[in-house]
């Protein structure tokens, strides 16, 4: 069983930046793929970001590359999204995933394992 807790959320004014943090537990993080998604109220869930398990690759949706950035560190089991030029619309609840086996990364919500309980985050206009 693994644990995720997401951190780092919070209220940003538009072209500010934030990082969020997800901690893992578990032996086994090395060999997770991770990704970030997320939710607006009245909306699916949707792909952010993710990295896979050895850290060498990683995908965006289009609606965030060159402003975000995933990346992984397995030994203090963390995976963080750097985000920078936030937008109002960046504004969801924001779910880091994971996803066991040393599978590769996906896009697809439903293909992770473990999810985290989600951070808020905010952009003011």
């Amino acid at each position: 069983q693994v644990q995720l807790v997401e951190s780092g959320g919070g209220l940003v004014q538009a072209g500010g930046s934030l990082r969020l943090s997800c901690a893992a537990s578990g032996r086994t993080f090395s060999s997770y793929a991770m990704g970030w998604f997320r939710q607006a109220p009245g909306k699916e869930r949707d792909f952010v970001a993710a990295i896979t398990w050895s850290g060498s690759n990683t995908y965006y949706v289009d609606s965030v590359k060159g402003r975000f950035s995933i990346s992984k560190e397995n030994a203090e089991k963390t995976v963080y999204l750097q985000m920078n030029s936030l937008k109002p619309e960046d504004t969801a609840v924001y779910y880091c995933a994971a996803r066991g086996g040393w599978a590769g990364a996906s896009q697809i919500p439903r293909d992770y394992d473990y999810w985290g309980q989600g951070t808020q985050v905010i952009v003011s206009s």
